[in-house]
């Protein structure tokens, strides 16, 4: 028998085991229903009139876009995933799909989503989205998440312009309104995130991930997310007397604030695990008002 046939019985071809779910889950698809949210509403705040076709175009673009950016996420931490109770069963660490397919089909729906969306819609959300992509995989994933505790609130960045990226494919530019839903989510980060990890730092711990926890200590860490919080809940509530957002998004958000500010005093006093949680409610409410207000003005007249 040849070496060439040798090679070819000891090194079979793979057969990927992979599934569309699997290819499903590598776009971290939780993460990608609360940018879609978040998009959704900077696309309707907008002001004037998105063609519905359009409108459409863009929120799939940036979905797809964020679900690029979690699959390149998931491929270049596939060797800390294993480590992780928390994400030891996703499609890389389970070996159903490799490192390198992840990679593939992480850059081909950047691409695809980046020119779909610059060439129907406008150059501008294209570019805006591109560097979405580009510091969630590179500044956040590559650069960040191994080196220092503040990863999660300079790559919260990324997170946090969705919106911004609706509301340039609805306008062609930018203005104040966006830039609030940016600081908003952007200061909603780390507390959401920090009052899950503060339940999960013996996994990162094992996985050499340098979270706040990890680093500084629970103490410390509740003391920062008492502090993000008292600012968010500040940047919350300012559209409201700047007159940017109306006074049911006001109420709205003081009362959501009130909230978040109870739960982030009992973290600081180790009373409470309810953070996390209330913290989803909280963004999601207070951007549902907004978008409820969009509606109500837009069917009022067709009532009355």
């Amino acid at each position: 028998m040849s070496v060439v046939d040798q090679k070819a019985i000891e090194l079979p071809p793979r057969v990927s085991e992979a599934s569309v779910a699997d290819y499903f889950a590598l776009l971290k698809p939780r993460v990608m229903s609360l940018v879609i949210f978040t998009a959704l509403v900077g696309l309707m705040i907008a002001p004037g009139h998105v063609h519905p076709v359009l409108g459409f175009i863009s929120i799939l673009c940036i979905a797809v876009g964020a679900g690029a950016s979690g699959a390149l996420n998931m491929a270049l931490e596939g060797d800390i995933d294993v480590l992780m109770s928390r994400t030891a069963n996703r499609p890389i660490p389970r070996g159903r799909i490799t490192r390198g397919e992840a990679i593939g089909f992480g850059l081909t729906l950047s691409f695809f989503s980046v020119m779909t969306l610059g060439t129907l819609v406008n150059w501008y959300a294209g570019g805006l989205l591109a560097f979405t992509i580009f510091f969630y995989v590179v500044i956040y994933t590559m650069g960040l998440k191994r080196r220092t505790a503040q990863n999660i609130v300079i790559g919260g960045a990324a997170g946090a312009l969705p919106p911004v990226v609706a509301w340039a494919a609805a306008t062609g530019s930018l203005s104040v309104e966006p830039l609030l839903l940016f600081l908003i989510i952007f200061f909603w980060t780390p507390p959401h995130f920090w009052a899950l990890a503060l339940f999960r730092s013996d996994d990162y711990a094992r996985a050499g991930v340098p979270m706040l926890p990890v680093v500084a200590g629970p103490d410390a860490t509740r003391l920062q997310i008492l502090l993000y919080t008292i600012v968010l809940v500040a940047i919350a509530a300012a559209p409201w007397p700047l007159g940017y957002f109306d006074w049911v998004y006001g109420i709205t958000s003081l009362v959501l604030g009130a909230g978040m500010l109870v739960l982030a005093i009992n973290v600081y006093r180790r009373a409470t695990r309810r953070l996390f949680a209330f913290s989803i409610l909280y963004l999601f409410a207070l951007f549902a008002v907004l978008l409820l207000d969009v509606v109500v003005k837009a069917v009022a007249p067709l009532i009355w």
